[in-house]
């Protein structure tokens, strides 16, 4: 079989048959790209939307949030990387088909359940489960949460957009060189959110990261296209603790957050501070 390249996101993997792709969790098969995590979940929790985070989407409720494995950009102080580094023969998951899934979302309503958020490893890179198990939940009237790297390309967004009630999206930085460093692309990123904007609930995460993208001047930058967009758009801004590759690296500290908050709220009316 030829070659493919792979549309999902901005990599554009070039797979030979039988070949997986930089994400670990899509692989060319008789010519195609297919989803090698397809319902297969790693993780499972009852969490607060609060966690996801979503400050004012349904506050005080909780949401069945789920996760596979893989991921399309390799940051080095990754929190899930045992999950989202990971390739299929790596990690232990179980099978749930979209309609189990949906129906384990409505047995839990009495334990305040609105819904489901794909979560936890990058969904989108296994989009088909995402938009298969949000028709379902959808369909029982319960809510769908996307939380993602926002690292995919618009077209893969609109086949799961219309079953979205809303995202958290890792606005990572504002700095292309940066960007690189994670294997990502901003402007991909960008017009992400903005088509998300368009058609669902939305909000930002800017994890900051000491010596990376924790200047003032970047900050303004990054709030400002958010303003630009919609000053109502919510923004976190995190703090970073060592893990992974960056165990050099000391908690950001809790007066450079409020400091880039501040600079944030010149611009946008709801900025939160996480982790802090």
């Amino acid at each position: 079989m030829a070659e493919i390249i792979c549309p999902v996101c901005m990599h554009h993997c070039h797979l030979d048959e039988g070949q997986t792709g930089l994400c670990k969790a899509r692989k060319n098969e008789l010519g195609k790209s297919v989803s090698l995590n397809y319902g297969l979940l790693t993780s499972l929790a009852l969490d607060p939307i609060e966690k996801k985070p979503l400050a004012f989407f349904h506050p005080g409720s909780k949401i069945l949030s789920i996760g596979s494995f893989g991921c399309n950009l390799d940051c080095p102080f990754c929190q899930n990387d045992a999950i989202s580094m990971a390739s299929i023969d790596q990690v232990e998951t179980e099978y749930y088909s979209p309609q189990r899934l949906a129906q384990l979302a409505q047995v839990l309503i009495p334990q305040d359940n609105i819904g489901v958020a794909y979560t936890y490893n990058e969904p989108m890179i296994g989009f088909e489960y995402v938009r298969d198990a949000a028709k379902e939940v959808r369909g029982l009237g319960l809510q769908n949460v996307l939380v993602t790297n926002g690292s995919v390309s618009t077209e893969t967004l609109r086949m799961v957009l219309p079953y979205l009630d809303a995202l958290n999206i890792d606005l990572k930085g504002f700095n292309e060189a940066y960007y690189r460093k994670l294997g990502g692309d901003l402007q991909t990123v960008l017009n992400f959110i903005r088509l998300a904007w368009q058609h669902a609930y939305v909000e930002l995460t800017t994890l900051i990261v000491p010596g990376e993208n924790d200047t003032e001047e970047e900050m303004r930058r990054l709030s400002a296209w958010v303003a630009a967009l919609d000053d109502e758009i919510p923004l976190h801004i995190t703090r970073f603790f060592p893990h992974r590759n960056r165990m050099d690296l000391q908690p950001t500290e809790i007066a450079v957050l409020e400091k880039l908050a501040a600079v944030a709220r010149v611009n946008l009316k709801h900025v939160l501070l996480g982790n802090a």
